[in-house]
């Protein structure tokens, strides 16, 4: 007889490209999170949440790993359509502004905040499912709206705890690059791919340097992996062109505005870019952005395929290290862009719309590595269970504790052995510790003890000291909470 074989058990690991957040991990986050969206409705955005699931029609084909399958996002069938996974918020966005656009004021200023799901390759840092944080304005043709959304982006970073000059927001704009397309031959409809390439290219230049654009601008480029992309085609003059539009970065606004004008002069588009740039760029000045926090930067492209206009880029300029030690600049926390033909999709008629998107995940990194974020948040109090039959009287503590607002639980593990509730409470970096028996309970007295500074003198306290206890007191019960709160303040200090 045959021998049956045991159902296999299923493996406990996330699945490739994504991870779990943990406590702490998860309080930065909605802290971060809140301090955003005060900053957005300061500026009279309101708040707009839609599912994370749209129809491939509706979420259209923009995202620029085009490798992928489905180009990029998670979809399947059902029952004849074809859904997907949001791949960002903006075009959710759109599909809201099409559906609801008689009864919305217009124009029509909105943010969300959410996950994300993108299926790209994964890699170091780089997860299929993230967070972002979007805001923006619907129905606004003047690019005083994308004025707006670069100000509001320098404030929205220090609000958060980047420091001034940790930070830039880099402008450009799309028509300009068009311009720039027009030049070297690549307008019209049969060269939208070879364009899509070189958005994608220019896109990656942090990142692969001017070389590794120039392979991709030409016949393409091979990774480390031995992944081959492919290349745009060009020839050696049509890639000068666009790696001098790339460059055309000055020490001076002005000298910028010259290089852009001279690069684009045969084009219409480009030059209308251009100034719009300037328009721009004096309307920041105007509010005090100076270009030590918002400037002209023709390197910026945005790789998405629906800008149509103005794009920014918000860069964090301090170094860290990365995962083999090598010193790198952090780069690129947020992103955006003019799109003024993404509703039309739905409607057939043009409206003008512009937003910026924060990457919420790579935000908190990077104050991570700044140390303004604690590796681990303070956990709660912890009330310990010295008789099991007394459940009553430490839940009348907790209760106490959590009415004041106090964060605050009762040990709910085996209070058998006292040392593992100790064990337990240091797991959740707790402050603070409760602890009454029988004896205690009679006098009407209840232990406190200082796990913060009791694990300070461990370190290197004599054994008189440490059996003398310093981190522990009794206070009477009445002042149980009085008590907890100054020694909280304490450690605060």
């Amino acid at each position: 007889m045959a021998k049956v074989k045991k159902p296999r058990r299923p493996q406990a690991e996330t699945p490739k490209g994504f991870r779990d957040y943990f406590g702490h991990e998860v309080t930065a986050r909605n802290g971060m999170l809140r301090a955003i969206s005060k900053v957005y409705e300061l500026y009279g955005f309101d708040p707009l949440e839609t599912s994370g699931v749209e129809t491939v029609e509706a979420l259209g084909k923009f995202l620029p790993d085009v490798d992928r399958p489905n180009e990029g996002v998670f979809a399947w069938e059902e029952d004849g359509d074809w859904l997907a996974l949001r791949y960002d918020l903006t075009a959710p966005l759109a599909r809201v502004a099409a559906q609801y656009r008689n009864d919305l004021p217009s124009p029509y200023r909105r943010y969300a905040m959410g996950p994300v799901w993108r299926n790209e390759k994964p890699g170091p840092g780089r997860f299929r499912q993230f967070y972002q944080c979007d805001a923006d304005t619907v129905g606004a043709p003047s690019v005083a709206a994308d004025a707006e959304i670069c100000a509001m982006l320098c404030d929205t970073l220090e609000a958060v705890g980047i420091e001034r000059g940790d930070y830039i927001v880099r402008i450009n704009n799309r028509k300009v690059l068009n311009g720039v397309m027009e030049v070297v031959g690549l307008a019209g409809d049969d060269k939208e791919a070879e364009r899509g390439i070189v958005l994608r290219a220019i896109d990656k230049l942090d990142r692969l340097g001017v070389e590794g654009v120039r392979a991709l601008l030409g016949a393409g480029r091979e990774d480390e992996s031995g992944d081959f992309t492919k290349g745009a085609g060009l020839n050696e003059s049509q890639t000068e062109t666009v790696l001098g539009f790339v460059n055309a970065g000055g020490t001076t606004h002005a000298q910028t505005m010259h290089t852009l004008y001279t690069l684009v002069a045969d084009s219409a588009t480009g030059t209308e870019g251009v100034k719009e740039l300037e328009t721009i760029a004096e309307l920041l000045a105007a509010q005090g952005y100076d270009p030590d926090r918002a400037v002209i930067d023709p390197s910026v492209v945005r790789g998405l395929g629906y800008y149509t206009g103005p794009v920014y880029e918000a860069e964090l300029t301090f170094e860290v290290k990365d995962e083999k030690g090598r010193v790198r600049k952090f780069g690129s926390v947020a992103g955006g862009g003019r799109y003024d033909d993404l509703v039309k999709r739905f409607t057939g008629q043009a409206v003008p719309a512009t937003g910026v998107s924060i990457g919420v995940d790579r935000l908190l990194a990077a104050l991570s590595a700044k140390g303004r974020i604690a590796a681990q948040g303070a956990g709660p109090v912890i009330v310990t269970v010295m008789d099991r039959d007394r459940m009553s009287d430490y839940q009348a503590m907790v209760g106490e504790l959590r009415a004041a607002g106090i964060r605050a639980e009762v040990y709910l593990g085996n209070p058998k052995n006292f040392g593992n509730q100790l064990k337990y409470a240091d797991k959740r970096h707790a402050p603070i510790a409760i602890i009454q028996g029988g004896d205690e309970a009679e006098s009407g007295v209840v232990q406190i003890k200082d796990l913060i500074l009791g694990a300070k003198i461990a370190e290197s306290a004599s054994l008189e000291e440490w059996k003398s206890q310093p981190a522990q007191r009794e206070v009477a019960r009445g002042d149980l909470v009085a008590e907890v709160r100054a020694m909280l303040n304490s450690q605060a200090e």
